[in-house]
């Protein structure tokens, strides 16, 4: 019987048939009642998915403009993945996004110096800033055994009232001019410390970041995949215990994926702040953070998976903007992604599930 089994093409076993059954039922659902919300909001399913489409794909402009969006994403959801693998659960990334633009941004109005190595160093900057945000849930969780999820969330909140009460401060970040038309804002950083973009408008055009972003994907593939950290670090997250008998550190190696996880973040907020918004704004995050953890969640964890689903989650972000602009509510698209995550997080969800209720029934008849 097992002979017979292993001949079965995988895809053809009733476990992974069940799967894709699963599938096409929630997005089948999550598609319906997508549907069904444009509908009643009094335009049309047809032309919101037209307007969606050439928001994100229609022209060179378009795809650039989706691969935009979609970098940052990638770069926190690679971060939550590298906590993961280590078994730890962090959510401040909007936070986390928020504070590595604030670091940038004061690192590219006040440290002199030729305009690329400016640049180099705003990057690095965001990067550091992100990853101190981060350090200090893990100071707590190592030190004090503060919850991770708890401190991380907290952390969210902290953020925004720091970016806030510095962009009111004219001694911090606040433009520069008279008391009384000041905003909520930094100063727009130099010409020559916006990142370049490759290619030109209408056709494909992106930052530069997105290299610096395609550069670091394939790093933490490999890292994970092939070396002796990325083995440990899955040990950790399996079996903590086993992890520590065989001579790994707990606290260095599950403290620097916190800050890895940060510095993505971080570094994802500055390739914001110079790729496309130019000055530090206190809501420039807007959701990145919290989009990126649920890439890596649809994911699950894989940091291959993730690039498709970045894309995917970017085209609706960029889509989003365009539909928008046609006299469409944007929240339908936050409307719509929501429902399609959780048609994408539903199945693994039950079969999870499935398999403890499954697992505890010897237990309960033996009782």
């Amino acid at each position: 019987m097992t002979a017979l089994t292993a001949r079965i093409p995988a895809l053809l076993r009733p476990a992974a048939l069940t799967t894709v059954l699963l599938y096409a039922v929630s997005f089948a659902v999550a598609l319906t009642l997508a549907a069904a919300l444009v509908t009643l909001s009094g335009h049309s399913m047809p032309d919101t998915v037209y307007a969606l489409y050439q928001g994100s794909l229609e022209g060179g402009g378009s795809i650039g403009l989706t691969i935009d969006e979609a970098a940052p994403l990638l770069l926190v959801a690679l971060g939550a993945i590298v906590c993961a693998r280590a078994g730890i659960f962090n959510i401040g990334q909007e936070g986390q996004v928020l504070i590595g633009a604030m670091g940038g941004a004061a690192v590219g109005l006040f440290v002199p110096g030729p305009g690329w190595l400016v640049m180099v160093l705003s990057l690095l900057g965001a990067a550091a800033a992100g990853a101190v945000w981060a350090g200090v849930p893990a100071v707590l969780f190592y030190w004090r055994r503060v919850d991770v999820v708890i401190s991380t969330l907290l952390m969210v909140f902290i953020a925004a009232q720091v970016a806030m009460f510095t962009v009111n401060q004219e001694n911090l970040l606040q433009e520069a001019g008279e008391a009384g038309a000041r905003t909520a804002q930094s100063d727009p950083l130099p010409e020559g410390v916006l990142l370049p973009r490759a290619g030109e408008y209408p056709d494909i055009n992106v930052t530069y970041g997105v290299f610096v972003v395609a550069a670091l994907t394939l790093a933490t593939i490999l890292m994970l995949r092939y070396t002796t950290w990325g083995f440990r670090l899955r040990m950790l997250g399996h079996n903590p215990a086993a992890a520590r008998r065989s001579g790994v550190r707990a606290s260095a190696l599950g403290g620097g994926a916190l800050l890895i996880s940060g510095a993505f973040a971080g570094l994802a907020g500055g390739i914001m702040l110079s790729g496309s918004v130019g000055r530090f704004q206190p809501g420039m995050a807007d959701n990145v953070g919290w989009e990126g953890l649920l890439v890596a969640l649809v994911a699950r964890n894989h940091p291959v998976a993730a690039i498709p689903i970045a894309l995917f989650f970017g085209g609706l972000r960029a889509g989003g903007g365009f539909l928008a602009s046609t006299g469409v509510p944007r929240y339908l698209v936050s409307v719509v992604t929501a429902l399609l995550v959780m048609a994408a997080v539903f199945p693994t969800a039950y079969t999870e599930l499935n398999k403890l209720r499954k697992s505890r029934r010897p237990a309960t008849a033996e009782g």
